[in-house]
């Protein structure tokens, strides 16, 4: 074991502060010099059912999860439906301990609070505890927390032993305390933290757990934030100023985001009766003239496809963001998937057009979000952020000064009064708002009350008017020049290359990712770069227009490919070989969709594994999958 990194784990029952302790946790962590990164795993349930969160932190950057962790605080499930051992779901109230012993260290740290928990219901712990060399704290973080008036704040007393034990500094701790709360309550808060943190100092022999927290400094002032984070600050700076939504996992984080932040701008957030409404009055306030979006998450996001081929057909600019999460139905509401690519990019009926992004972190987020709406705005067509209950609640660290960017009131085109004074229209004054030869493809729109702006829009089929229109040329001609504004899109996006590349440039394997896994993958690739393997990645994060001749260019600079993604039936892999056409036989997938994001070591084994001709061991949770030939 050593000082590297510290990645601690908090396990419990939903309700019982699992979450806000993490990230408090996580933000002192920050605050004193880290890097941090965060993973959440919890069960689809209001309250009870075991939950933790998973905080790793470094004095180097951290882009991924770790393989496994070194510091568990176990606090049992307070909420647990049925405590006994033949219940449906087992022992629940063991479970934050039971269940969490797999992936901890060798040498690791075990707190757990001997007020709920006996480590006689755990199978072989005492054993397990011998062969592992864990150090284990036996704590009653419940009567610690009691002595003070409050049973729920047994998840301080256990950040108070963390200090203790692993070196922390109280002050950082303290401060986001101070932040959070007040009164009474923060008073007593501190005194369990106090409290928790000497009487670990002076009953147990800390210093027999090498596990210490290590020690950075950072050259400006860090932020902690999720991916929805930098979907909600991107849309609010481009100018965003309506969003529509209903509440589901994990799209909800956005929602709320934008929800609470939208009366600072000027904003409105509607919470209508379901997704269809949410997404047709997002289409109705683009139209109006207001920077509109809208979102859900795979099951709301099907409701979406009427009127998402609606702002298609209408060429209304909005923007749409899809969380993915695994499905199909309801699936696993709270768990990660990469399955809905397909759904996204092909949903609505017809000849669709449309732009899709798939960032990879909050600082991805953040910026393909912006470009959505400047896109959206510019080109008149919805566009798509596409992301995931991973990406969706990990936290991580960005400089502050990244969001310092100036707002985008920016409409696109628009034309003023002025112009559309000298625009053509028909004999009844009707603007000729469709004309069949855009520049780009882009016939530019008004407003409605512009004076000369007058048009009519239909989800039917229409000429320069609007007028609904079946004749065959008119029909050609709107195709036409709808379908040209991809390839106009893919120009600019060229033009402002965002596809990324590392690792070994003179390597000939190649590990492709999208989304969410590329920090990941990236990590993983550094291992097997020090390890003397040559090898390199791509993240694509543009899914259409899709990047062709960045992703060709990769594809031919190396002997064999691995695709990296959270779903069973190899979507991204499918896209590359369907835009360009050939490279079947290059091409390998590694697959994973047990509702648990990839890990490091997954990548580096089956890296190893297929480039030398091997297989996965029988009992992993991932597929190792060729393609088809050409």
């Amino acid at each position: 074991m050593t000082d590297d990194e510290l990645i601690w784990r908090i396990a419990g029952g939903s309700g019982d502060g699992i979450d806000s302790t993490s990230q408090n946790f996580a933000k002192a962590l920050m605050r004193s010099g880290l890097h941090v990164f965060t993973h959440r795993h919890y069960p689809s349930r209001i309250r009870g059912g075991h939950t933790y969160v998973e905080i790793r932190a470094s004095s180097e950057e951290v882009t991924s999860r770790g393989d496994g962790f070194n510091f568990l605080v176990a606090l049992g499930d307070s909420f647990a439906r049925n405590p006994k051992e033949t219940a449906y779901y087992g022992e629940e109230e063991v479970k934050p301990l039971a269940e969490n012993l797999d992936e901890l260290r060798e040498g690791g740290v075990i707190v757990y609070d001997s007020g709920l928990l006996d480590t006689e219901d755990v199978p072989d712990f005492d054993a397990r505890v011998e062969e592992n060399d864990w150090h284990v704290f036996d704590v009653d973080l419940r009567e610690l927390a009691k002595e003070h008036g409050r049973e729920i704040m047994r998840n301080t007393a256990g950040v108070g032993v963390t200090a203790a034990i692993t070196g922390i500094d109280l002050s950082y701790i303290e401060e986001l305390m101070r932040e959070a709360m007040g009164g009474d309550i923060l008073e007593a808060n501190l005194a369990v933290l106090h409290d928790a943190f000497e009487h670990v100092q002076e009953e147990y022999d800390v210093d027999a757990s090498n596990v210490r927290a290590p020690v950075g400094e950072h050259d400006e002032e860090q932020v902690l934030v999720s991916g929805s984070h930098g979907i909600a600050y991107g849309a609010l700076d481009e100018g965003c100023r309506f969003i529509a939504g209903y509440p589901m996992t994990p799209w909800t984080d956005v929602f709320t985001i934008m929800t609470n932040l939208m009366p600072d701008v000027g904003g409105i957030s509607e919470q209508v009766e379901d997704e269809i409404a949410a997404a047709a009055l997002a289409v109705g306030a683009s139209h109006a003239g207001a920077k509109a979006m809208s979102g859900s998450s795979g099951g709301g996001f099907s409701l979406m496809s009427e009127p998402l081929g609606l702002a298609e057909m209408t060429e209304t600019p909005v923007v749409l963001v899809e969380a993915m999460r695994a499905g199909p139905s309801t699936g696993m509401p709270t768990k990660p998937e990469q399955a809905d690519l397909e759904h996204v990019l092909y949903t609505s009926q017809g000849d669709s057009h449309r732009v899709v992004f798939a960032p990879s972190d909050p600082v991805e987020c953040y910026e393909q979000t912006r470009r959505a709406f400047q896109i959206a705005f510019q080109y008149q067509l919805p566009a798509i952020v596409l992301y995931d209950q991973k990406l969706s609640g990990e936290y991580r660290n960005v400089p502050k000064s990244f969001f310092d960017r100036e707002a985008n009131p920016d409409l696109g085109s628009v034309l003023t009064e002025e112009e559309l004074a000298d625009a053509p229209h028909g004999e009844s004054g009707i603007y000729h708002r469709f004309q069949h030869e855009g520049e780009r493809g882009v016939s530019p729109r008004s407003i409605p009350g512009q004076a000369g702006g007058r048009y009519l829009a239909t989800g039917n089929e229409h000429n320069e008017e609007g007028h609904i229109s079946e004749d065959p040329g008119n029909r050609t001609a709107q195709v036409d020049r709808r379908l040209r504004k991809i390839e106009a899109i893919r120009e600019d996006l060229d033009a402002d290359e965002r596809q990324r590349v590392y690792g070994d440039e003179s390597a000939d394997y190649g590990v492709v990712s999208w989304g969410s896994q590329s920090g990941t993958v990236e990590e993983a690739i550094r291992r097997l770069n020090d390890d003397g393997h040559a090898v390199k990645g791509l993240s694509v994060s543009e899914l259409s227009p899709f990047p062709k001749s960045y992703v060709r260019e990769f594809v031919e600079s190396v002997d064999e490919v691995l695709v990296v993604e959270m779903n069973a039936t190899a979507q991204f892999r499918g896209l590359v070989q369907k835009e360009l056409g050939t490279y079947g036989e290059k091409l390998a997938s590694l697959l994973k969709y047990d509702g648990e994001p990839f890990e490091p070591h997954e990548i580096v084994e089956a890296v190893e594994q297929h480039g030398s001709g091997g297989s996965l061991p029988a009992d992993t949770n991932t597929r190792l999958q060729p393609a088809a030939g050409d």
